[in-house]
């Protein structure tokens, strides 16, 4: 029996899929695309004061070994061979910002997540000194000034934490986003752990020079960050280093992207003009923009979609990133305990069908894309006596899709060629009542991959096709078809009014 399982799966790819509120380890066959086997570990996040986020980065790797352990075991179950799994491939929450030492392999600091507002002030102090008519930083990198980058969380953590200051005085520290952590740390570590990032990853610091793919000196200099403690740039397909220790010792890492391009990638949006939306913690639409960089003049930003592999070209996308999407159902359950899960929400917003004139912005991080105001706070209005909490949760999911339909028409307008429809992935996707009013609210077709998990996927697709794996073949006749739901918009056009006192006919 398992050995003609065995004989019909062919070569298997792992991915690692971190992300901000849970760690997954998924297992693909990479001729079919089809998912085997899985395991989720939720992570905690710590809010110390007002406005920060915080994660432990040794709970994130150890959950990292947990799901490659767990899934193993699944696979052991269904009698699949683990040896057939060939490669790894890593995405992760971007941004996040770590600093370790390389001695000990031990953190210096909690990881501080992108969500964190504590670099206001160092924002805007840094804005003072930007020239009005040659702002060098977005012009390099694609990205605004905002907390939600890399470099300003990094100058926060050398200002202020003591431990980190004396690493880079003795030349102990390293400084990586979540992905160069756990491969540092997944390919030895402090005995020789590999200290890369990719492309993706690395256009997400504000360290970046996106047109020449290289940390820029300019922009170091700036930020006043060491270029020392900065990992090696590599593309998002190639091997960088073997696994050391686990179940799958000796399987090589050979794909990494950002969770947002892996997405991108596991959605096949492999062509200038097609775009995809992810619902996660944030809700991201990524627009590929093919092999040339498009700057905004709507409040997106510029990002690298991907580079898959050594000798690849670099495709560029336009990213309209939210803050809170999945995370305002996470509030509505540990903060006002409205819900006992997730789930619940969908139940909770069915019963009464309508937000019945309440409104919720869930501004906690300020809000991204297009207005970037990171002072911004959370409201919730339009309360009345007849309020219940259904109303408020079906509020939080119009939130999340009024949100989508702003950076939608930023797209649109930068764009010039309006979305026919929109592809969406992302744990948010099963939530059948939110992918119907994201159909309404948008008046366009809102299509979701019967295998939602698109950004593991990206990331075993990229890792599968690496050089020296070739496993995974990205040539358009073979890319396997995928099953798509459909969900047309319902409701008639001429009753939807927007801000701007236009009506969409």
């Amino acid at each position: 029996m398992a050995s003609s399982k065995k004989a019909v799966l062919g070569p298997l790819v792992g991915a690692v899929d971190q992300g901000t509120s849970s760690t997954r380890f998924l297992v693909f066959n990479s001729k079919t695309a089809e998912l085997l086997s899985h395991h989720q570990v939720e992570i905690k996040q710590e809010f110390p004061r007002e406005g920060w986020v915080e994660q432990d980065p040794k709970e994130i790797l150890q959950s990292v070994y947990e799901c490659i352990e767990k899934t193993c075991e699944k696979l052991g179950q269904l009698n699949i061979d683990i040896s057939n799994i060939k490669a790894i491939g890593v995405s992760n929450q971007r941004e996040t910002t770590v600093v370790w030492d390389k001695l000990t392999g031990e953190p210096l600091y909690n990881a501080v997540v992108w969500l964190d507002l504590r670099t206001q002030s160092t924002v805007e102090s840094l804005s003072k000194r930007i020239p009005g008519n040659n702002n060098f930083v977005k012009s390099k990198t694609g990205l605004p000034l905002s907390t939600y980058f890399s470099a300003v969380k990094l100058r926060w953590l050398l200002d202020n934490v003591r431990k980190v200051q004396k690493a880079v005085e003795e030349d102990r520290a390293l400084f990586g986003t979540i992905d160069s952590w756990l491969i540092w740390s997944l390919t030895g570590g402090a005995s020789g752990g590999v200290h890369c990032t990719d492309v993706t990853n690395a256009s997400r610091t504000m360290l970046f020079n996106i047109h020449s793919l290289e940390w820029d000196k300019e922009l170091c200099e700036f930020f006043e960050i060491p270029m020392k403690i900065l990992p090696n740039v590599r593309s998002s397909s190639e091997i960088y280093g073997l696994m050391k220790a686990g179940a799958l010792e000796g399987v090589p890492i050979s794909g990494c992207l950002g969770d947002q391009s892996a997405a991108l990638v596991g959605q096949m949006c492999f062509q200038d003009g097609q775009a995809k939306n992810t619902y996660g913690t944030g809700c991201f639409l990524l627009c590929n923009t093919g092999r040339k960089c498009v700057f905004s003049e709507h409040g997106l930003l510029t990002t690298v979609a991907y580079k898959l592999g050594r000798d690849k070209p670099v495709y560029y996308a336009l990213e309209g990133s939210v803050a809170i999407a999945g995370a305002v159902i996470r509030w509505l359950r540990d903060n006002l305990g409205i819900i006992k899960s997730s789930e619940e929400i969908e139940k909770l917003a069915k019963e009464v069908g309508t937000s019945y004139g309440c409104y919720f912005v869930p501004a906690f991080s300020g809000l991204y894309a297009p207005y970037w105001e990171p002072s911004a706070r959370g409201i919730i209005c339009g309360l009345t006596q007849f309020t219940n909490k259904c109303h408020i949760a079906f509020a939080a999911l119009e939130a999340v899709c009024f949100q989508t339909r702003e950076i939608l028409d930023a797209m649109n307008r930068d764009c010039g060629i309006p979305l026919s429809h929109l592809q969406v992935d992302g744990g948010m996707t099963n939530n059948k009542i939110l992918m119907q009013l994201q159909a309404d609210i948008l008046y366009i077709p809102v299509v979701k991959p019967s295998m939602p998990e698109t950004t593991a996927l990206g990331a075993a697709m990229a890792a599968g096709a690496a050089e020296g794996v070739g496993v995974w073949s990205l040539e358009p006749e073979d890319l396997s078809a995928v099953t798509m739901e459909r969900f047309e918009p319902q409701i008639n056009a001429e009753v939807i009014f927007f801000s701007e006192g236009t009506r969409k006919d």
